[in-house]
């Protein structure tokens, strides 16, 4: 190989000890600014450049393409002595479209990179199966997804409908079925439409007549019996009405329904009902039928079927039709945003079924234990449509970028030699990122190993923020106990933030208890502590970040020199009008999204406590707990490590943006050492009140001499 720069004179002892290790199984473990995608990288030319290993027996995964690209990027330059591929990187009347084919060719004139496997996770999986998984599915299918693939690897093969389109499709196929239909029905007005389940404040949430619960044909009753009765009616086809007025003979009065068809009216009694004995009378009297139904048959639903069906349909003319077809879109004309709320439900169901590896058996039957009505109700409705999906994605030759894992993975496990080959081939497996490895991945990495390649790993547990995705950082934290007989590597310089940044960022990670201790050092030292600011509401919080904004242009940064984070999209909102207003233009991201960015100042906005603020801690519907529970204390310690994240970003500057009395308990981790506190003062709820400077009595505002004593006062006292 040639024009490359392989000096590891560059490199601290442990990234070179890191570079130059023969262990089979070896994790670097990497604080945040430490030089751990260097590390990786300078572990690939070693191997090339120092130990003459063939660039197509590495494969070297990452999780996105954006970072594949930067480490081709990087790799390019490192090849390129002209500096030609740095200055169009730099270019920015370029598009990403035309550095992308400059990409290209770059790469294909240095043979030894064009040679090397460096992919992501989902597109390694796709060239497996694309070229030897034809055993397992169709080498000529389509990809879907919840858009259509723009990627130009994946866009030549895009399904022409997405994922959502699909099973939008299944379920309108589905409520060709009564039962389905009403059921389905029945599920949304109760759980999204009335929301039975969540406890109302009487007084005011409840409706003023009483009538709580909706029923098939759109009625509002009073209970969740008299809710069944119409519902058994409305399936059944059984015109009714509800309360309607009648007066036989004295009195006007309410019988709960009346069935014209069978000119009968009926009654049902429970310890809500008003007392029946004076209607009662008006039937005998005016020689009308009236049935009552009680509460205590509603506890079994099979007999009290029995008991409508007996009462009901014995009086309907014997020509009568109970059955008859009903339309979706008529049905659910109302209720198209719950019926596309359900459909999102499943399908992160579907996702997390896959991510988790579980039969879909498996998952109805411990939904059925649940003790919620709700949720046993909604699996009965989407377990149906879950396996619908995945023989409709199998007839149409359809996968999605979950699947393609798991589908290489059975490949894998089904055909020995395609996984030999494969073992055979990639003598160095180069993870990078792998603190946000799931359950399928590090299946798939498992079973590409065997007991000659060598698996060198990259991550840092303390930036796992994916969980709500799937990652699963105990595969980082644990790694002895996942990959036996491997070796542990830890870097601890941050060459990024200075010392105040990097200190704080240590204090509020050892608040977490799952981690790996990490003595994380900077070699920056710098006077300037972390700005935290506290306003008395939002427009005074926006004031001082521009005022600061101005004071940092003054030093000479620019619009790329500040990077603003927040927890929710929302929060900037504010801040970016105002922005707009003063012609300020400051790069705003979520804090997911800052991961490997990094800025001379950041402004974190948003960390106030409780609700909308940060940490924002989201105990998932419990519909998912199903697959996966929910566990408080680990959902605050990736709040927590998102913070870490985003206090990391900064290299020289560090603002922090709180509320005055609604400050982030996260802020009282970050010791006062590190910081420099301002805010605004309240004014004092107590009047100032001037009294004589002799006597002590009370005097006016403005009194030149006391009226008391005849003392003079100093006006400015």
């Amino acid at each position: 190989m040639q024009n490359t720069k392989t000096n590891l004179s560059g490199l601290s002892e442990k990234q070179r000890q890191a570079v130059v290790s023969e262990c089979k199984r070896l994790l670097v473990l990497a604080g945040a600014g430490s030089g751990k995608t260097k590390t990786l990288l300078q572990k690939l030319i070693y191997l090339i450049e120092e130990k003459g290993v063939n660039p197509n027996n590495i494969l070297a995964i990452t999780f996105t393409k954006n970072a594949a690209n930067e480490m081709l990027d990087r790799l390019i330059i490192s090849a390129d002595d002209t500096e030609e591929y740095v200055e169009i990187l730099a270019d920015k009347n370029r598009t990403s479209k035309e550095k992308e084919t400059e990409r290209y060719f770059f790469a294909k004139k240095h043979k030894w990179i064009d040679n090397l496997t460096l992919k992501t996770f989902h597109s390694l999986c796709y060239g497996i199966i694309r070229n030897f998984g034809v055993n397992e599915f169709d080498n000529k299918f389509k990809i879907i997804g919840d858009t259509k693939a723009t990627d130009d690897e994946f866009a030549k093969y895009s399904a022409t409908e997405t994922a959502f389109e699909v099973i939008h499709k299944i379920i309108i196929e589905n409520c060709e079925s009564n039962e389905y239909l009403l059921n389905l029905k029945r599920y949304i007005l109760d759980y999204m439409i009335d929301k039975i389940h969540i406890e109302k404040d009487n007084s005011l949430l409840l409706p003023k007549d009483g009538k709580f619960y909706t029923t098939l044909n759109g009625d509002k009753v009073r209970s969740k019996s008299e809710q069944y009765i119409a519902d058994w009616l409305y399936r059944h086809s059984i015109k009714f009405e509800y309360e309607p007025i009648v007066n036989f003979r004295d009195f006007n009065f309410r019988p709960d329904f009346f069935i014209p068809e069978a000119n009968l009216y009926l009654e049902h009694v429970s310890d809500k009902s008003y007392p029946t004995k004076g209607k009662e009378q008006q039937f005998n009297k005016a020689n009308k039928l009236l049935v009552k139904t009680f509460e205590h048959q509603t506890k079994d639903s099979a007999l009290f079927n029995l008991t409508l069906d007996r009462i009901v349909k014995n009086r309907l003319p014997s020509n009568y039709h109970f059955s008859t077809a009903l339309s979706f879109e008529e049905e659910f004309n109302s209720y198209h945003k719950e019926v596309k709320d359900f459909l999102r439900q499943t399908m992160r169901v579907i996702d997390m079924v896959k991510v988790e590896n579980l039969p879909t058996k498996i998952i109805l039957e411990n939904s059925q234990k649940d003790q919620h009505e709700r949720v046993r109700d909604f699996y009965k409705l989407s377990v149906p449509i879950i396996e619908q999906y995945r023989s409709y994605c199998t007839n149409k030759s359809y996968l999605d970028f979950n699947d393609m894992i798991t589908r290489t993975i059975s490949l894998f496990k089904n055909h020995r030699e395609i996984a030999e080959k494969f073992r055979e081939k990639y003598e160095y497996i180069l993870v990078d990122e792998f603190q946000d490895v799931n359950n399928l991945q590090v299946e798939l990495i498992k079973l590409l190993l065997n007991d000659n390649n060598q698996l060198f790993c990259v991550g840092d547990d303390w930036q796992s923020i994916y969980g709500f995705r799937g990652s699963n950082v105990d595969y980082i934290v644990n790694f002895e106990r996942h990959f036996k007989n491997s070796e542990t590597i830890k870097l601890s310089m941050n060459y990024r933030s200075s010392e105040h940044i990097v200190g704080a960022s240590n204090e509020v990670i050892k608040h977490n208890k799952f981690k790996v201790d990490k003595d994380i050092r900077s070699n920056k030292k710098s006077s300037s502590k972390i700005h935290i600011y506290a306003g008395k509401d939002e427009a005074e919080n926006i004031n001082y970040v521009i005022d600061q904004i101005h004071k940092l242009k003054d030093k000479g940064y620019t619009k790329e020199d500040i990077l603003f984070l927040y927890r929710r999209s929302k929060m900037f909102s504010p801040y970016f009008e105002r922005f707009k207003q003063e012609r300020i233009f400051v790069t705003g991201k979520t804090i997911h999204a800052s991961k490997g960015l990094e800025a001379k100042a950041v402004f974190i906005i948003g960390l106030t406590e409780g609700n909308g603020g940060f940490p924002d801690i989201w105990m998932e519907d419990r519909i998912y707990q199903v697959i996966k529970e929910s566990n408080h204390n680990l959902l605050l310690e990736e709040e927590r490590r998102l913070f870490y994240v985003a206090i990391t970003r900064a290299k020289d500057d560090l603002f922090i943006i709180t509320e005055k009395g609604n400050e982030s308990s996260f802020l009282k981790e970050i010791p006062e050492d590190f910081t420099f506190k301002t805010s605004v003062p309240f004014k004092s709820v107590i009047e100032e009140i001037k009294l004589c400077s002799k006597c002590n009595n009370r005097l006016d505002e403005g009194f030149a001499f006391c009226p008391y004593c005849g003392e003079e006062q100093k006006l400015n006292e």
